[in-house]
Parts: C-alpha cells; sequence; structure tokens
C-alpha cells in the first residue's frame, strides 16, 4: 500500500499554505542560520545598537521613503485613471506595439509603464498594472514582467540629472557618458524583461489573459471600459479612484521596502573596519562592499571601473539608487571615477534602483509572490548586462 505523504495539503487551508511537521530539520537550520546571521552583525555593532539602528533605518524608511513612494503612486495613479478612461493607453498600445512587441515581448501600453517610472520610482507601475483597461491588454504571463521592466526604468530622470550634474575634476561634464548609460540600461531591461517572460510562459501559458471575460477580458482591443456619467464626473472619478489604487499600493509596499532594505542597508553601508557604532539610521557593516572588492578582479574587467571602490556604486543600488548616487561624487573628486565609469553607474544605478527593497513587494502587490526570487535573479542578470553594455559602448565610442 502506497505511504501517504505527512506533509499532503489539506483541503481547508487557505490557498498558499500547507501542513509539515512541528519540529523538523528546518527549525535547528533556520535556529543556527539566526544566530550566526544576527550575531555576527551584533559583534560588530554591539547588539543594542543593532536593534536600534534596525528600528531608526526602518522608521526612517517608513517616513522618509514609503510615505515619498506612496504620494508618488498617488499623484501616477491619478493620471493613470486619466490616460486610462479617456483612451491615451490605447492609442499608445496600437502605436507603440510594433516597437514593445519584438522588443520586450510585451504590449505598446508597457510604454506608459516606462514613462512613470522613468519619471518617478519604481513603484508608479503598480498603480497602472491595477487600473483594469491597462491590465486587459496584457496576458497573464507578462504581468509579472512589469515589476522587471518597471524597476529597470525607476528614478530613471532624477539618476540622469544627478550624474549629468557632476563635474570632472577639469571642469567639464558627463552627459555623453550618463547618456550611455541610460542606453545600457535599455538594453538591461529587455533582457531582465525577457529572461523573466522565458519562466511565466511556462508557467502560465502564451493564451490566459490578465483579465477573466466576466472583468472585461473579452472585449476586443477596439474597445475600451469607462465610467457612467458625464465627462467631468468621470474625469474626477478616475483621478479619485487612481488615486486610492495608489493608497493601496503605497501599504503594500511597507513590508518589503522596511524588512528587505532595513537588512540591505546595514549589509552595505559602514565598513567592516568601523569600531563606533551609535545605533543611528543606515548604519551597517560593510559586508558587499567587502565581498565586492575581494570579487573585483572579475568585476573590475567586466565593467572597466578605474578602482575597486567603484564597484560599492552599483552594490549599493541594490538597497538604495539614492544612497548608490550619494557616493559617486566623492569617487570623481579623488580621481576613482571616469567617463567609463559615470555610464557603468548610471546604467546599473537606473536597472537597479533599489530591486532588492522593492521587488518583494512589487510581486507581491501584481498576486505573483512565488515568483519572487525568479523575478530577482532576472533582474540580476538584466542589472550586469546593463553594467557591461554600458562599458562596452563607452569604449566603442570613445
Amino acid at each position: 500500500m502506497k505511504k501517504k505523504h505527512p506533509y499532503k495539503r489539506y483541503s481547508g487551508l487557505p490557498k498558499g499554505y500547507a501542513v509539515k511537521k512541528a519540529i523538523s530539520w528546518e527549525t535547528l537550520f533556520f535556529a543556527i542560520a539566526c544566530a550566526v546571521f544576527f550575531g555576527f552583525i551584533g559583534s560588530k555593532m554591539g547588539a543594542i545598537n543593532m536593534i536600534n539602528t534596525m528600528m531608526n533605518t526602518a522608521y526612517d524608511l517608513l517616513m522618509n521613503t514609503v510615505f515619498y513612494l506612496m504620494a508618488v503612486a498617488v499623484l501616477a495613479g491619478a493620471i493613470a485613471g486619466l490616460l486610462t478612461e479617456f483612451g491615451f493607453v490605447a492609442v499608445i498600445n496600437k502605436l507603440l506595439s510594433p516597437l514593445m512587441k519584438p522588443l520586450y515581448g510585451l504590449p505598446g501600453a508597457a510604454v506608459i509603464g516606462v514613462v512613470t517610472t522613468y519619471l518617478s520610482d519604481n513603484p508608479a507601475i503598480l498603480t497602472l498594472a491595477d487600473d483594469i483597461n491597462f491590465r486587459r491588454l496584457f496576458k497573464k504571463y507578462q504581468l509579472p514582467a512589469l515589476t522587471n521592466i518597471g524597476t529597470a526604468f525607476g528614478m530613471g530622470l532624477i539618476i540622469t540629472t544627478f550624474m549629468i550634474g557632476i563635474q570632472n575634476p577639469e571642469g567639464g561634464n558627463y552627459i555623453a557618458a550618463t547618456l550611455i548609460g541610460n542606453l545600457g540600461a535599455v538594453i538591461g531591461s529587455v533582457v531582465s524583461a525577457r529572461l523573466m517572460l522565458v519562466r511565466t510562459k511556462t508557467i502560465y501559458g502564451d493564451t490566459e489573459m490578465a483579465v477573466s471575460d466576466d472583468t472585461g477580458g473579452g472585449l476586443s482591443m477596439d474597445e475600451r471600459i469607462i465610467r457612467e456619467g458625464s465627462i467631468s464626473s468621470r474625469a474626477m472619478n478616475a483621478l479619485l479612484e487612481g488615486g486610492k489604487s495608489g493608497v493601496n499600493m503605497g501599504l503594500a509596499i511597507i513590508p518589503g521596502v522596511l524588512i528587505i532594505c532595513t537588512l540591505v542597508m546595514m549589509l552595505t553601508n559602514g565598513s567592516l573596519d568601523a569600531t563606533v557604532y551609535t545605533g543611528a539610521a543606515y548604519e551597517g557593516i560593510g559586508l558587499v562592499p567587502w565581498i565586492a572588492e575581494k570579487l573585483n578582479f572579475i568585476l573590475g574587467p567586466l565593467f572597466g571601473l578605474s578602482s575597486a571602490e567603484g564597484i560599492s556604486v552599483p552594490l549599493t543600488a541594490l538597497g538604495s539608487a539614492g544612497a548608490a548616487m550619494g557616493l559617486v561624487p566623492n569617487l570623481v573628486a579623488n580621481g576613482q571615477a571616469v567617463g567609463n565609469d559615470i555610464a557603468v553607474f548610471t546604467a546599473m544605478c537606473m536597472c537597479w534602483s533599489g530591486y532588492l527593497s522593492t521587488h518583494v513587494a512589487m510581486m507581491d502587490s501584481l498576486n505573483f509572490r512565488d515568483l519572487t526570487g525568479y523575478a530577482i535573479l532576472c533582474h540580476t542578470i538584466g542589472g550586469i548586462v546593463a553594467g557591461i553594455s554600458a562599458h562596452l559602448i563607452y569604449v566603442l565610442i570613445f
């Protein structure tokens, strides 16, 4: 007789949950892993300082980052509501599908997500994805790739403007290098999105639409869903409902940003040699840059960086593009970064733009939490390709 599996799923459990023994090998493994991880950080910072830094960093991220992203999401949601209500997204979809389909494997409407995230930040694309007129243009397997394409262009305008504003020691600027970096980010975004689609197509197939027939999925591309009422009332409702969607998205990203970004910052900021800690926000042990320095013999030739210190910029961008940008002026002033470095920094900061701190929340908001790990892997590869591409293009031109 076939032995019944002890971990079988029970029909009464919520979706995504299963049953396992109360105590198993993973219980011991988890306890050891936590003890090693937090023990190592605590041995450098001190236990009290470690806890205070966690709390202060999480609080600062909530007040100065998450609420800012929520404000961006509210405004982006309101604008997106208008664009979809009055057919602008439908026009863009028809005009740009011949470009977006072969390039990204996505409908032309995806370019709206590119623009909104370039002008604001990664989660801005979520408010678009929450709109039925936008969502119905996509097949189910294409939706998860919105996280990758949105993140690849997040904070693009801010990063570009910041890099252009940096002066080199001779008094010149890095406009050309920054534009090359933007091109590198585009290449990285294509790689990231395409890799994601390879996986999602095998899971969901390429026929199922993102919106079911009974909620508008059965409409043709020559039709769209509108709200009832006059033009003015439709516009007002579109603005308010789009803004409300932004609030919901802002709340949804709080756990991912606070948890993931706090850990990334503590592992990235600071130095392993530091001895003075106060428990202030954003203090860290500098483990990630230390590892990167040891791998510089591989990373250096790939990106053509002028110094080992330069690798700290893209690595910091894993958690926060803003923090990464703050490192660049000193590198330039100290002669540790030149034009090629600026191109690589722009490409990788823009393509990655803190994706470790937003990818989890974004995938969760799109209801594809189980694909988060693969999305992160694809985007990691995409960011590396962005940096390599920027380096090669810069070398070819200059």
